[in-house]
């Protein structure tokens, strides 16, 4: 997708799904810490299985695209409802990456992890939908505490970060719901690009080296931006932290 204002059609988007690229090569093992050690060794599983899973989608099996979307729905559906902020919208939207997922496979060659793949295509998806809802009268709708599916983490590691787990005391339930709706609102002002940066890393959880991989971003412009959005961010939110 070259042109930053088109819309593009879901057929259009599944016809420029990105192929995947291959991964770097690991660290040697024996520079790692046991918890590195374990962490590779659980991605090296993951790969594995969605592996195995993508070869019985080429093949037609639609057993093992129900297994996909059963693994990946519920991150999808985060990532969406983080980016777009509306329940409703952010479902429509995790169904269509599916489909274009479907239509686009043939584009996964198995160089690269299907799970930075297949967020690039939600990433690209998210962002093509943002353009379409530009300048209309569209409504943001969230809430959080309605949402469970929304606090699941993405990424493989650590977990999602809530108000909900930061506030201590008998109000924390009460006042984290409340500031996740100001942060909800408050990160859907942001430009999307800084809002998919601060999503992946501080809400999502995901390491660099996989936001480098979705985004194509370089390591130095991927820590600026993510830097500056931050910024911009803590800027909005400091009227409701006195």
């Amino acid at each position: 997708m070259t042109d930053p204002e088109r819309v593009y059609s879901a057929e259009e988007l599944a016809a420029a799904a990105p192929p995947d690229e291959p991964e770097p090569a690991p660290a040697p093992d024996e520079t790692l810490t046991p918890e590195q050690r374990a962490e590779n060794a659980r991605r090296a599983e993951q790969d594995r299985r969605d592996r195995q899973l993508v070869r019985r989608l080429k093949q037609g099996d639609e057993a093992a695209f129900r297994e996909l979307v059963h693994t990946y729905q519920n991150r999808i559906f985060s990532l969406m409802l983080r980016m777009i902020g509306n329940r409703q919208e952010a479902e429509d939207l995790a169904q269509e990456v599916f489909i274009i997922v479907y239509r686009a496979i043939g584009n996964y060659r198995g160089e690269g992890r299907f799970y930075t793949w297949l967020y690039r295509v939600a990433s690209n998806t998210c962002k093509n939908r943002i353009k379409y809802l530009k300048g209309r009268n569209f409504h943001r709708s969230l809430d959080i505490d309605e949402t469970p599916q929304a606090q699941m983490p993405a990424a493989e590691t650590g977990a999602v970060i809530t108000f909900q787990s930061q506030v201590p005391g008998p109000e924390a339930v009460t006042e984290g719901m409340r500031m996740e709706k100001i942060v909800q609102r408050e990160l859907a002002a942001l430009d999307p690009d800084h809002r998919l940066l601060i999503v992946l890393r501080d809400v999502q959880g995901m390491s660099y080296q996989d936001i480098i991989k979705i985004t194509g971003l370089q390591e130095g412009t991927l820590k600026s931006r993510l830097h500056r959005a931050r910024l911009a961010l803590k800027e909005r939110l400091e009227p409701f932290m006195r």
